[in-house]
């Protein structure tokens, strides 16, 4: 393992540990709240959620390491600066749907937030893949995860308001 994606790694798995413990404090799917919500049929168990974010964190913080150290072993700090600051952004938003939804019970600002991180995955996607096809493929889940999350946070709003 090169010193540079080490370098990443800890950045991108610091930053996605964090995120990921933000947005479980958050998390309450036990509440009465939550319980008390219709949801869909076709939403899924549970226990499927901590499973399927534990491996999208550890995929971003992987796939995000070595675009980023590519980056910067090419020399271009302004692509490094960029994938930064829309990684950091895309992160921000995930933590903050946890806390809208689960906590502030802000439908309608939960479902808004979930597409802008849907479209903010992609755009990682998009990034990593202009660089690397294989790469994005392999990040290519979370967009297609958090697209699911908002398709569903969408039919929870309407189905309770």
């Amino acid at each position: 393992m090169d010193t540079t994606f080490r370098k990443q790694l800890t950045g991108t798995g610091v930053a996605t540990a964090v995120t990921a413990a933000v947005g479980s404090v958050a998390t309450l799917p036990k509440s009465a709240w939550f319980e008390a919500l219709d949801k869909p049929s076709w939403q899924p168990p549970k226990s499927v959620f901590g499973p399927v974010w534990t491996a999208l964190y550890l995929d971003i913080a992987v796939v995000s390491a070595q675009h980023l150290a590519d980056v910067q072993d090419r020399g271009d700090e302004r692509d490094a600066t960029s994938f930064q600051t829309a990684l950091g952004a895309n992160l921000v938003l995930n933590a903050a749907w946890s806390w809208l939804f689960f906590r502030g019970h802000k439908l309608r600002a939960s479902t808004v937030v979930a597409g802008l991180l849907a479209a903010s995955s992609a755009d990682l996607v998009r990034r990593v893949a202009a660089q690397s096809p294989g790469r994005g493929a392999a990040l290519a889940p979370y967009a297609a995860w958090t697209a699911f999350a908002t398709v569903l946070t969408d039919a929870i709003r309407r189905r309770n308001t």
